[in-house]
Parts: C-alpha cells; sequence; structure tokens
C-alpha cells in the first residue's frame, strides 16, 4: 500500500506563510501574565503573621545568605 504526500505549500495570498495557532496559545500566555503582574501589582497589601518568631529568624538567616 502506497502513501501520497501533499505537493502543495502552505502559503497564502502573495507568497505568505500562513499561520494558525489555536485559541489557548493566545490566551494561556495573556491570563498567565495576568495572574503574575496581579500578584505583583498587589504585594503592598501583605500583611504579616502571628507566627513561630524561629520561622523569622530562618528567614531572615536565609535572606541575609543569599545576600552576599
Amino acid at each position: 500500500m502506497t502513501a501520497t504526500a501533499a505537493t502543495g505549500d502552505a502559503r497564502g495570498a502573495g507568497g505568505t506563510a500562513v499561520t494558525r495557532l489555536p485559541w489557548w496559545a493566545v490566551v494561556l500566555p495573556v491570563l498567565a501574565f495576568a495572574v503574575l503582574f496581579g500578584l505583583i501589582a498587589g504585594g503592598g497589601e501583605a500583611h504579616a503573621t502571628d507566627g513561630d518568631p524561629a520561622v523569622g529568624r530562618i528567614l531572615e538567616r536565609i535572606q541575609h545568605t543569599l545576600a552576599r
């Protein structure tokens, strides 16, 4: 059994290549950008929690280590 290959190319009017993207290929990056931008922009509304002071000391040590 033989298979036939398509001989035409995917060119539109004027000799330009035609590229068709699925809807999610455009929507997902836009949605991800909007969510990440919202997290960054809303960072000023964070409030400290009443937690264990040891956690704060650990975070300070990590920050101090990374700042070197």
